[in-house]
């Protein structure tokens, strides 16, 4: 996963407090919608995360955000935010955590004859991810998937 400078330098802000306040970092996003320019941290913690959480860690991190050269003056908005049910898998603990679950998986371009799969996902690595879909195994290239993430069923 490719991260711009902005995002980067939020990454290693963000990582050391959240983790010293009990947090994981989920990701970090630099978005531009209309006019404006979005900063937003993910945040999850076992048992999921609550609006006091979310202005708990804006305190401590908007001030670091502020003092930071790469950041400062880039974005209009400053957010922390829970990933979602629908969260993508970017990091390795991402997909650690997903293994053995069902996940859905959009490629940039087809393999195997389609560019979305479903399946279970039973193995990954830096260069691949296989899914069981039925009884038949495929693997998928890492740097071929636009979006994974876990398959939400109501």
């Amino acid at each position: 996963m490719a991260y711009n400078q902005v995002e980067q330098a939020a990454l290693r802000i963000a990582e050391p407090v959240l983790e010293e306040m009990g947090y994981e970092l989920v990701d970090v996003e630099f978005t531009k919608e209309a006019q404006d320019w979005h900063l937003v941290v993910y945040i999850d913690k076992p048992g999921g995360v609550t609006l006091d959480d979310c202005e708990a860690v804006t305190r401590a991190l908007d001030p670091l955000m502020d003092a930071e050269p790469s950041i400062v003056g880039k974005h209009d908005y400053f957010s922390v935010s829970s990933p979602g049910l629908d969260r993508p898998l970017k990091r390795e603990r991402d997909y650690a955590r997903s293994m053995g679950k069902e996940i859905e998986v959009r490629l940039y371009a087809a393999q195997h004859g389609a560019k979305q799969f479903s399946g279970i996902l039973a193995a990954y690595d830096a260069e691949t991810v296989t899914l069981q879909v039925g009884k038949q195994q495929i693997q998928l290239e890492r740097k071929n998937i636009a979006m994974a993430r876990l398959a939400i069923h109501f």
